[in-house]
């Protein structure tokens, strides 16, 4: 099957063309014709399968060939977890949409507003926007969703998980009742089809592979350490190919920089992306990274949604993560586009019951393979008893502060507002939620 066969405009298939794009993903085969049929679409598919192309490019035909409106109000909106993934969606975009004449802009936390404020002014076909920072605008009457023909929710699964609920019903509420709507998650979970249900109108529901399913290019691969020589492991390990790209991935934010603090005076190029960074540093450390400027890319789990790198050699999960789940999306990041990924982890024994939690999801063994001079001084626990980091406590054992848990997720401010710079910390007190029930469920 080509692009030529599912529909697409000549601008749109020659936008593909000067990328080289022939073929779609399967997420993209499935998905494209109903969309630009005007069906609503539920779904499935996972970070790395093409699934941006499957709602862009039937968004901007359908608003390329529907002509202006006069108010030139935005007639699409697409909701996002995260700025990196508004960022990242925004300029699929402009490559997709580069000979037709269709207009986006992007709305998220983190910068001011003066400059979104004037783009709306000036008139836009879309908005990438994330729910908090969209909120703002409502509130503030700088945005007009009255005139919204699609809506897209993209990894809606993760926006729940950071809290947003609130604000993306409060969302909905602003925009038309007819219109298209298009959601995309990783599953459809119990409370993504309750959403569904909710604002969507018999929707086409697709899924291109099971859940929590990772692709045959990306090998496993465990590297058992005490939790006090992991930093230097992770430099043994970066230090065989200093050139080579490698996304990290880090359980909480202090720890992602103390390591880059640490890896830099080492003599490797690396740079943090998180929560607490600013917009212009996190968009500054993932430009530098895409452009080989830095070749080491800290992240915590949250901030690292957007990250769209073709040929990602390798993932290092330094610190796993507490919920078996986000093992999947991490390394997501490595084995797209027909190329081989490995993923790599550094596992201390107080991490033992995570592994376990992992191995149990993807119902597979991961190779567990002591490196020579870094040999754990206990083996690995791999029974369902075996042990679990402190809460608040990373493969690092650092001695930082949960935040608290007084207040529910999106319940900081009234209306359910859940500001786009806090949704790491709802996310985190999610995920400390579930762990305190059993283990993980297969």
């Amino acid at each position: 099957m080509s692009f030529d066969s599912l529909g697409l405009a000549p601008a749109l298939l020659r936008a593909l063309a000067d990328y080289g794009y022939t073929q779609p993903t399967p997420i993209q085969a499935a998905a494209i014709p109903p969309a630009l049929e005007g069906h609503d679409l539920l779904a499935a598919a996972q970070t790395g399968t093409g699934k941006t192309a499957a709602f862009a490019l039937p968004l901007l035909q359908k608003l390329s060939t529907s002509g202006q409106t006069l108010t030139r109000r935005p007639r699409a909106l697409i909701l996002t977890p995260t700025r990196e993934l508004a960022a990242q969606i925004h300029e699929n975009m402009r490559d997709y949409g580069k000979h037709i004449r269709v207009s986006a802009t992007t709305i998220f936390g983190g910068v001011g507003m003066g400059p979104q404020i004037n783009a709306l002014r000036r008139g836009v076909d879309i908005v990438i926007a994330t729910p908090g920072r969209l909120i703002d605008h409502l509130q503030q009457r700088t945005l007009d969703l009255s005139a919204v023909e699609t809506l897209v929710l993209d990894e809606a699964d993760r926006m729940l998980d950071m809290g947003f609920l609130p604000a993306l019903k409060r969302i909905l509420a602003a925009l038309p009742k007819k219109r298209q709507t298009l959601l995309f998650s990783a599953t459809f979970a119990p409370a993504i089809k309750a959403l569904a249900l909710d604002f969507m109108h018999n929707p086409r529901e697709i899924s291109v592979s099971a859940p929590n399913t990772v692709t045959a290019l990306v090998s496993h691969q465990v590297h058992p350490v005490d939790a006090s020589r992991k930093r230097d492991l992770l430099l043994h390990v970066l230090s065989a190919d200093s050139r080579r790209q490698t996304l990290v991935f880090s359980r909480t934010k202090h720890g992602a920089d103390k390591l880059v603090t640490f890896l830099n005076a080492s003599g490797l190029r690396a740079a943090a992306i998180h929560g607490n960074k600013s917009q212009n540093a996190r968009t500054r450390a993932l430009s530098d990274f895409k452009s080989d400027r830095v070749t080491v890319l800290v992240a915590t789990d949250i901030a690292a949604r957007g990250i769209d790198i073709e040929q990602l050699p390798i993932v290092i999960n330094f610190d796993l993560p507490s919920v078996a789940e986000d093992y999947v999306h991490r390394i997501g990041r490595t084995g797209r586009a027909g190329m081989e990924g490995l993923a790599l982890s550094l596992v201390s024994h107080d991490e033992s019951g995570l592994l376990y939690d992992i191995r149990k999801l993807l119902k597979q063994d991961i190779a567990i393979t002591p490196v020579a001079g870094y040999e754990p001084s206990a083996p690995l626990r791999l029974d369902a008893g075996a042990p679990r980091p402190k809460q608040g406590g990373g493969g690092q054992r650092q001695q930082q502060r949960a935040p608290r848990q007084g207040k529910p997720a999106g319940a900081a401010r009234p209306n359910g507002y859940a500001p786009q710079g806090r949704g790491e910390r709802a996310a985190g007190n999610q995920r400390r939620r579930s762990n305190r029930r059993p283990a993980a469920k297969a």
